[in-house]
């Protein structure tokens, strides 16, 4: 009997076996499922505790990418004053501010929607003692749900139910053009623009700290400019003045 060759012994590899291994998973796992195509996202696959019960549909995780939440849209905004012929000026003697003229008796509205700050019902502007305070006569000032002070003043009147913490919408009247306070008889309404500031009377900050003219413009022709942005920056540079600069 002849002896075997001398050396190692060869062994035949064994990549075919497992190729053809991993090829009979792989069709296995496709005639499963079928491959999504690109953008699709499955259901959620069933999912059991480990009591072996279903866990409802509500509480299985998510397949996919979530979603990025929707953009909160814009705050509609309005121009102050529902009347055929107004007229303001883009500046305001000492202070930001706007004179906003029109006849007396036509609708003064909320800006914006919000909750109703501060109301002043009776007029008690007085020549002779601190001018301040009072300049404004019948003034209702606006806590926009944007975070800014919409203020108006020298009103005429102001429409019922329109008090302190009551809610209101865009376009909602708060009450009527006059000439109340320092208004010098002439029909308008003061319109200030400011961060709201609490633990004191801020008639200072309240009448207005930023130019409203350019936000009127856009209100005026149906846009929706917003004045978050400066009245937020001027409040990081100013906060809250306990007193006034000027009178």
């Amino acid at each position: 009997m002849s002896s075997p060759p001398s050396g190692p012994r060869r062994v035949r590899p064994a990549y075919p076996v497992l190729l053809l291994l991993a090829l009979a998973l792989l069709a296995g796992c496709a005639s499963e499922r079928p491959v999504p195509p690109p953008g699709a996202v499955w259901d959620a696959p069933s999912v059991t505790t480990t009591a072996g019960q279903p866990v409802p549909s509500a509480t299985r995780p998510a397949v996919g990418s979530a979603s990025p939440a929707p953009a909160r849209e814009p705050a509609r905004r309005v121009f102050p004053v529902r009347a055929a012929k107004v007229a303001y000026h883009p500046t305001h003697a000492t202070y930001p501010g706007t004179d906003i003229f029109a006849d007396c008796g036509e609708p003064v509205v909320a800006v914006t929607d919000g909750t109703i700050l501060e109301v002043s019902r009776a007029d008690r502007f007085d020549r002779r003692g601190p001018r301040g305070p009072h300049n404004g006569g019948l003034s209702v000032s606006l806590l926009g749900d944007d975070g800014v002070r919409y203020y108006g003043s020298h009103l005429s009147a102001i429409s019922g139910g329109v008090d302190a913490g009551a809610r209101v919408r865009a376009g909602q009247q708060l009450g009527t053009v006059g000439r109340t306070g320092n208004a010098n008889n002439i029909c308008h309404l003061h319109f200030g623009l400011s961060p709201k500031c609490t633990g004191h009377d801020d008639w200072w900050i309240r009448r207005g700290v930023v130019w409203p003219a350019k936000y009127l413009d856009s209100w005026r022709a149906g846009g929706n400019r917003s004045p978050v942005a400066e009245v937020t920056a001027w409040e990081r540079e100013h906060g809250c003045p306990g007193a006034p600069g000027i009178n």
